[in-house]
């Protein structure tokens, strides 16, 4: 049985370092199997199926941001996809 739990990290990182940790995160997600962990606690999520993936960026007077969400369920559920569209 998989445990809940949360886990939370914020910091200040290079580029390089930002581009290692997402290159990372890709590669668990391949192997189905993500391990995120810092001194204050460690997670391990199984993404597998259908992944839901949002992306939104934003740019306001000199500030930016981009946030990356990625959400599955552990066990199938009803699927929220719209079906595909209709060519006549």
């Amino acid at each position: 049985m998989k445990t809940d739990g949360k886990f939370r990290h914020d910091s200040l990182q290079t580029r390089k370092t930002v581009k290692t940790l997402l290159e990372a995160l890709t590669k668990g997600i391949g192997k189905g199997e993500l391990v995120l962990s810092d001194d204050d606690g460690e997670i391990t999520l199984e993404p597998d199926g259908l992944l839901n993936l949002r992306i939104r960026a934003e740019r306001a007077d000199g500030s930016n941001r981009v946030d990356l969400r990625i959400t599955w369920n552990d066990e199938p559920g009803p699927s929220e996809s719209k079906n595909a569209p209709k060519v006549g």
